[in-house]
């Protein structure tokens, strides 16, 4: 059975008590948020792809045993404007928004000049991130929402660009212990130059006099470190990056987006998303980067060429940094998306489909005093490489140590440091799982839970508290159940066995969505 994800959500802002099926472990208190497209038409008018969609919010609240779940709609100003309009008024990716013909030419010209440079979307629909005390949805644009962690109300707009010259962030920040968050944008054609800058948001926000008066975190950011785009005006694309205690990594990919013709393609009649443009002849860059000192390390290191939307986590170990990504060989994944797809094959098996593989790369933090062409891995339990090309750059080559897996969560309680277990989405087969998985990476092998016509979300792991092992906690997945006559659920799995749990069944029906973030009941 299929299910249909060009569907409307209907909110349910109200908690509603969810049907729970076995016993939920004690310990486990909070509420795990998860952020998705939700609304894929107004009007007379469509998204063209599925990652476009206006952004519904759900939260499943645990405590004591039960669950309580309720979603809403992020009233962004692209929702408003929509909804006021009765029709998609606002730009996406994959969507180009032409005004109404009956409009004036004056509005139609305004209209342009807004694309020429473009004031892009607020609609957050593709995580949820913690900035200081307050969370946010988000997106990859300037502009984050934040929101009521409880009610899901929809609350300030933030931009980036008040703070730091980033026309463009990551969906994906870091998070040390003490709370501080890490993550990176692009900036643009500042001051002719185009960089792609690190930054920090400290956790403790500035105290203010006037209570009334918000003042976001990102108020104190700090920029941690620059790296200059190796072209002006077509920098890298990314989705997400990589941390340990002492160093970010940071690919530049060869998937560019082509400024020139962002600006032109309103007037071209194609979507910005026509402007990514993957460059197969180019390899791939890696930048590693000092936190200490905000410098690049002096070796060059790069890869084949290759697309990574999510890091799974990094390392330090014996002078190497370890980090471990999901790799695809081109960028078709993007194109799977668009609904016209989706509608057309919802089986979603596409002979297009490149499975993407999961790679762990090993790069020594010096070349110095080794001779060219030699490798300098000397891990053990890799089969990972780096080969001195000449002095100060290095060619690195993969381990692959799975393919067909996605959506990769580990216990973040150990990001940074080396992890064995990972849980993901099987995409053996499809962009579209029907099951996830636990991955152990010293034996190689999985686990997995599925269920007939179910389509489970990212997986999210819970560790308990003061747990004895890495994997000691629960998984949360949220699950559509397309079997007539059965709800949906959210499925709690232990993070040992990978066996049931318990479920929760709500009454609502749930969305394909992107992400999720657990708060703790203590914060």
């Amino acid at each position: 059975m299929s299910t249909d994800f060009s569907k409307n959500a209907e909110e349910r802002p109200e908690p509603t008590n969810a049907d729970v099926k076995g016993k939920i472990p004690n310990w486990l208190q909070g509420t795990l948020l998860r952020n998705g497209p939700g609304i894929f038409s107004v009007g007379e008018t469509s998204y063209n792809h599925w990652f476009d969609g206006m952004s519904i919010i759900n939260s499943f609240s645990f405590k004591d045993g039960e669950v309580t779940h309720r979603s809403r709609f992020l009233r962004s100003d692209t929702f408003k404007a929509n909804m006021s309009e009765n029709r998609i008024v606002v730009s996406e990716m994959g969507t180009m928004a032409y005004p109404d013909p009956s409009k004036n030419f004056i509005f139609k010209a305004i209209t342009f000049l807004n694309h020429t440079v473009p004031d892009f979307t607020d609609n957050g629909a593709s995580n949820i991130i913690k900035y200081g005390d307050d969370y946010y949805a988000t997106s990859e644009t300037n502009y984050i929402r934040k929101i009521d962690p409880v009610t899901l109300e929809t609350q300030d707009k933030v931009d980036y660009m008040k703070y730091l010259p980033v026309n463009l962030a990551s969906s994906h920040p870091h998070y040390d212990k003490e709370g501080n968050a890490y993550n990176v944008g692009t900036s643009i054609a500042d001051k002719a130059k185009t960089k792609y800058m690190l930054f920090k948001v400290p956790a403790v926000a500035e105290k203010v006099s006037d209570k009334s008066k918000f003042v976001p975190a990102l108020k104190n950011v700090e920029v941690a470190c620059t790296v200059p785009c190796r072209s002006l005006l077509t920098p890298s694309y990314y989705h997400s990056f990589g941390m340990t205690d002492n160093y970010f990594i940071f690919i530049e990919q060869p998937l560019k987006l082509d400024i020139l013709k962002m600006a032109t393609a309103y007037m071209r009649g194609v979507n910005w998303a026509t402007c990514l443009k993957f460059c197969p002849e180019e390899n791939t860059l890696i930048h590693l980067i000092d936190r200490k000192t905000g410098k690049l390390v002096e070796t060059k290191y790069h890869t084949e060429t290759m697309i990574v939307y999510h890091h799974v986590n990094a390392y330090e170990d014996d002078g190497h940094v370890v980090f471990d990504v999901i790799a695809y060989k081109d960028n078709s994944l993007y194109d799977m998306f668009y609904l016209s797809k989706l509608k057309e094959n919802p089986g979603f098996h596409d002979d297009a489909y490149c499975k993407p593989s999961y790679r762990r790369f090993a790069i020594p933090v010096s070349d110095k005093g080794i001779a060219v062409g030699e490798d300098l891995v000397k891990l053990k339990y890799t089969t990972a490489s780096a080969v001195k090309e000449k002095e100060g750059k290095l060619m690195c080559q993969s381990e692959v140590l799975c393919q067909g897996f996605e959506l990769p969560r580990i216990n973040y309680d150990i990001n940074g440091k080396k992890h064995r277990f990972v849980y993901g989405n099987c995409v053996e087969e499809s962009a579209l799982s029907k099951q996830i998985a636990k991955f152990d990476t010293e034996t190689k092998k999985m686990v997995y839970w599925t269920e007939d016509n179910c389509w489970p979300s990212e997986p999210v792991f819970i560790p308990r508290p003061n747990g004895e092992s890495e994997d000691d906690g629960v998984i949360l997945s949220s699950v559509i159940n397309s079997n007539p006559g059965q709800s949906d659920f959210i499925i709690i799995l232990d993070g040992k066995t990978f066996k049931e749990v318990a479920r929760a069944c709500v009454n609502a029906d749930l969305q394909k969505d992107m992400h999720g973030f657990f708060i703790p009941q203590r914060n």
